[in-house]
């Protein structure tokens, strides 16, 4: 009897057993399922949400730096152009004035020194004292490239450069205008195309450019 009762008491406690062991399987392994999947989808959106903020960033980044560029690009034009046209009047203010060689002053002044006198005067540069080193001062400019504010260089005789003056005026028509102080008159305005200037002319420069004031302006 007493070996029935064990017998029976060992197969109860062998099927509890099992159940419990069965039943902790399921319960661990499902939430590990589930989990996972959550963790997954939680993972992709992140990614994506990252990858549309630096395409946003990017975007702006151009965007600024166009806007700075075109900003930057007006503000040298407006300077330059400023630039030119303080020269002009400063130039024009001496009209009338008397040629003296060696003259540096408005009672009297050379060519030469009229350029050197109104650049300082109106852009800030030292140019040379003479024409002819003046000359090679800036950028050779073609003829039918010409600007305000331009020099033209002259030759009196050979090769040797011996004149400068300042072009004031490039008409519709192509006529350069150009102010300058002359043996004759003193300070005036004259034309590269008179019989006189016009076979003179040897080339011209630029010393003032646009791209002088592109500065960073922080």
């Amino acid at each position: 009897m007493k070996k029935r009762v064990l017998v029976y008491f060992l197969f109860v406690a062998t099927f509890f057993s099992l159940q419990s062991c069965v039943s902790n399987y399921v319960v661990s392994n499902s939430p590990t399922y589930k989990s996972d999947a959550k963790f997954a989808s939680l993972d992709i959106k992140p990614i994506t949400n990252n990858s549309d903020n630096q395409s946003k960033k990017v975007l702006a980044s151009i965007s600024n730096a166009n806007a700075y560029i075109k900003r930057s690009a007006i503000e040298n034009a407006i300077k330059h152009s400023n630039t030119i046209d303080n020269i002009l009047s400063e130039a024009e203010s001496y009209l009338g004035t008397p040629y003296r060689f060696g003259g540096t002053s408005r009672s009297g002044i050379d060519c030469s020194a009229f350029v050197l006198s109104v650049f300082g005067a109106a852009a800030g540069m030292n140019l040379p004292r003479v024409a002819a080193q003046q000359s090679k001062e800036g950028d050779s400019v073609e003829k039918a490239e010409l600007q305000k504010g331009d020099l033209v260089f002259f030759s009196h005789r050979g090769g040797r450069i011996s004149h400068v003056g300042i072009v004031e005026e490039v008409t519709a028509e192509g006529e350069i205008k150009f102010i300058h102080a002359a043996t004759s008159k003193g300070v005036m305005v004259s034309s590269l195309d008179d019989n006189y200037w016009g076979p003179k002319f040897k080339f011209a420069k630029r010393v003032i450019k646009e791209n002088n004031f592109a500065t960073l302006n922080n």
